[in-house]
């Protein structure tokens, strides 16, 4: 064995070994206990970054872990190819962006395999490629004539510069999250898919993920937004029409002073035809900031219609207002308003002088001005006619009988969820599989034409997508003819919903998934994956396994068993400021930290000019701000191992992670003590066997730790997922070993049990140093396929206990007892100890207090 520790050449052959083995690469086996480990797969963009590694570190540790304890584990691989950066970084740097991706793939596969993740490569997938995307096409295709896709005119965000549509939760400040232009409203046809029809099951069937983190199932359920109510109708004076609205306090109905619409809304339309007004608010509104946190924040705006409608109960006429905080894409598009029991409608009221009624009043009958502030608790009906008296509770079940009654509303269940609207106007993306006939009819492509195959040789002018502004690529033919494919694309998360299913089956040719296969895997047992996914992909993808369920492809309810949110990795961040006051970031690998002889930090210099850069402290890793560290120079500067180590060490998996470059020193160090110690035990000779009958107390003890250490360990990554604490209870052993320089034959045996198991323990975190150590300790069996080391109870019995003695809160004696002494005894002994008499000598002693195994306290004055 060498006597030093020797990462490069260490690594480079356990990978090799596993890659001539296949040691990851697995098959279904009925005959054993299947564990499914998965990590969100990474999008292309060219590099890893250490948010990537840290989320495929956590999955591996589990994988490797669960794999020791006899189970048939899979961890695939592959990659969300798909998506805006390729086509933005196509045009940047002038090359299509099917090969910008696929170069990207081939460099951070690389990546991947130097940090010794253990992936299953044959199972790998990119969801831009045809035999991916065309099951994606056929499914949707399914759901079409399921009834579950529609096409309809929808008022969208525009973002103008990436022509694109973004999602209410893509636009930040009134911008598109990715180009920062101004969003526009839109109004333009859409495919959506009726997640709607599910929210009821989607929301209920959240209960039963009891492994899944309780904040992002409240993310969830806030999204779904379940809420009871009263649709009702109000008529409009002199017209057929009715509005139609929706509210969960039809207790406030009596109150109800105006009614405002939305600026798309075809009464809104209709009136400003002959309102010069009117129609330029309307217009102004299509810049109306739709994020729900811009909608609390911005000014309400409004225009009088002049239309007046009828209210249900009392007949009075309210104004019809168009007003820019109601969404058309929202409920009918049209809410009533309480000014003195809302607060947006008071606002609205107190800046157009709309009446303001009070209807309710606080059960504590405290006094209340509903004209200088919204009143918006529940409480007893007032200046409500027949329903005056009535707690909101009542009021609501009895206004909602006298509204159906009427024929004008019925209590109803509504959802804060809307339609999946999939189509997206940008080319890199999976084409749609509709196509329009002649006569205008749509119809979903056939099996046969199945896949609609993006063409990849493209050029892109950053404007139009290529599949837009080829007249060619559209026409096609159904049974004979004439027709026209849509040129719109899927919203990627159509691809993400579904990646982990098409894992089980990968290479099928003839479906979408393989239904044995699929239902020996699903649902994964364990995924892993950052917070901001909690809504979107998350709840597309639980959205998509109860279609595929629905369809006969898989047989359970949901997809992701146990889930796991890792923390962000954040790392100092270093600027100077130009003449402007621009802040130009440098990278933290270029900065050297300035100290004093005490380690007191003076200051920071660039490393270039020598010259002070200034910190803003800690941030998430990011290129705005240069403060990323490539995983690459740290690999290659120390190892995978460490890299890894450093990854689990720093800090629990859910928290977020703060870089250090002396704390990854401090991982390696750490190693190379690892191997030292092995070295040294080797050098002692080959050990004898084992036997746990003549071992003397020192042994005993060493022994004792061993096997706390596997029970600890075992806990901390099975359970509590904490692998920080499972690491540093193995340091705490590695200490004790060192410290046991004792060669006696049974001693040498006891340390190399230690040593086994610290390898052992340490092999899903660092697989690369504990298989080449494994294989000096003597063995053949490669360690990821050795069994996790077990607890032997008889280990952890003390022949004796240390036991506190405190008088008056305050220690004043260890005893060394018997462990099997009797609470009689253990007092007798703590009051004989000659320290104790010292310290109740001159006192009455009140109280003790025996702890059998932990302390004797004495109370005395």
């Amino acid at each position: 064995m060498e006597e030093h520790y020797h990462p490069e050449k260490i690594e480079a052959e356990v990978q090799s070994f596993w890659e001539k083995s296949g040691s990851f690469n697995v098959v279904e086996d009925p005959n054993k206990e299947k564990y499914y480990c998965l990590s969100m797969f990474p999008y292309p963009s060219g590099k890893l970054h250490m948010g990537h590694v840290r989320n495929y570190t956590i999955g591996d540790v589990i994988s490797r872990y669960q794999r020791m304890q006899g189970k048939n584990v899979m961890q695939p691989m592959g990659w969300d190819a798909f998506g805006l950066p390729a086509e933005n970084a196509a045009i940047k740097n002038n090359v299509a962006p099917a090969k910008w991706t696929y170069e990207n793939i081939a460099y951070m596969k690389t990546q991947l395999k130097q940090l010794g993740f253990g992936y299953d490569w044959k199972r790998e997938l990119a969801t831009c490629r045809p035999e991916y995307y065309k099951w994606e096409q056929w499914f949707f295709t399914k759901l079409y004539e399921k009834g579950l896709v529609y096409k309809k005119n929808a008022t969208v965000n525009w973002d103008p510069v990436d022509q694109t549509v973004l999602a209410n939760e893509q636009v930040v400040d009134g911008k598109g999250w990715r180009s920062g232009a101004p969003v526009e409203r839109k109004e333009i046809p859409q495919w959506f898919i009726k997640i709607t029809d599910y929210a009821e099951e989607l929301l209920n069937d959240l209960d039963q993920l009891d492994e899944w983190p309780e904040q992002v199932k409240t993310m969830q359920r806030n999204w779904i937004g379940r809420s009871e109510g009263v649709e009702l109708s109000f008529q409009i004076k002199n017209a057929p029409e009715q509005l139609s609205v929706y509210t969960t306090r039809p207790d406030t109905l009596m109150g109800a002073t105006y009614v405002a619409i939305a600026s798309q809304h075809p009464l809104a339309l209709a009136a400003a035809e002959n309102n010069r007004e009117l129609s330029d608010f309307i217009d102004s509104c299509k810049n109306t900031k739709v994020a729900e946190a811009d909608m609390a924040t911005m000014e309400k705006q409004g225009v009088p219609t002049g239309i007046m409608a009828i209210h249900p109960l009392t007949n009075e006429e309210i104004p019809v207002w168009v007003a820019n905080f109601v969404l058309m894409d929202y409920g009918s598009g049209a809410v009533m308003s309480v000014p003195a029991h809302d607060e947006r409608d008071h606002e609205f009221a107190h800046k157009y002088g709309l009446p303001i009624k009070q209807v309710i009043a606080p059960i504590d009958n405290q006094d209340i001005d509903v004209q200088e502030k919204a009143f918006v608790e529940k409480g007893i009906l007032v200046s409500s006619g027949e329903f005056t008296g009535l707690t909101s509770a009542e009021a609501f079940e009895a206004i909602a009988a006298k509204l159906t009654s009427l024929n004008m509303g019925e209590k109803k269940v509504n959802f804060r969820l809307r339609d999946w609207g999939v189509s997206r106007q940008r080319y890199w993306g999976a084409p749609i599989p509709m196509m329009t006939l002649e006569n205008g009819d749509e119809m979903p492509v056939p099996m046969d034409q199945l896949p609609v195959v993006l063409p990849e040789n493209v050029e892109l002018d950053g404007v139009k997508s290529p599949i837009k502004s080829d007249p060619n690529w559209a026409k096609t033919t159904y049974q004979g003819q004439p027709a026209l494919k849509e040129t719109d694309t899927f919203d990627t998360f159509m691809e993400s919903s579904w990646y982990y299913a098409r894992y089980c089956c990968p290479d099928n040719q003839e479906s979408m998934l393989d239904k044995d296969k699929a239902n020996y895997w699903l649902p994964v047992d364990q995924y892993i994956g950052g917070i901001e996914h909690a809504i979107l992909h998350l709840l597309y993808s639980r959205f998509f396994h109860k279609l595929m369920r629905d369809v006969g492809l898989v047989s359970s309810d949901e997809p992701f068993k146990r889930l796991l949110c890792q923390g962000m990795v954040l790392a100092e961040t270093y600027y100077r400021e130009d003449e402007k006051g621009g802040k130009h970031w440098f990278s933290p690998a270029d900065v050297t930290t300035d100290k004093d002889e005490k380690g007191k930090v003076l200051g920071y210099t660039l490393k270039t000019d020598g010259q002070p850069v200034l910190s803003s402290g800690v941030s998430k890793m990011s290129k705005s701000k240069n403060n990323g560290i490539d995983p690459q120079q740290i690999i290659d500067q120390y190892g995978a191992d460490t890299v890894r180590l450093f990854m689990m060490f720093a800090a629990p998996p859910e928290q977020s992670l703060e870089w250090s470059d002396s704390a990854v020193d401090g991982a390696h160090r750490f190693l190379r003590r690892l191997w030292k110690t092995v070295y040294n035990h080797l050098e002692t000779g080959v050990p004898e066997a084992l036997n746990v009958n003549s071992l003397n107390d020192r042994q005993k003890d060493i022994r004792r730790k061993a096997h706390e250490t596997i029970s600890k360990v075992s806990d901390d990554i099975s359970r509590r997922l904490t692998f920080n604490t499972a690491i540093a209870a193995i340091m705490e052993l590695l200490n004790e070993i060192n410290r046991f320089d004792d060669n006696q034959p049974q001693s040498i045996a006891v340390r190399h049990e230690a040593i086994e198991a610290a390898v052992l323990l340490l092999s899903p975190i660092v697989p690369h140093i504990c298989q080449a150590l494994w294989e000096l300790l003597g063995h053949s069996t490669p360690v990821l396929d050795v069994a996790w080391p077990k607890v032997d109870e008889a280990a952890l019995e003390r022949s004796s206990l240390t036991i506190v003695v405190q008088v008056n809160g305050k220690i004043r004696a260890k005893m060394d007892v018997d462990a099997n002494i009797s609470k009689e005894d253990l007092q007798t002994l703590a009051m004989a100890d000659e320290n104790v008499i010292k310290f109740t000598a001159d006192l009455t002693v009140r109280k003790v207090v025996v702890v059998p195994g932990k302390l004797v306290s004495i109370v005395a004055n």
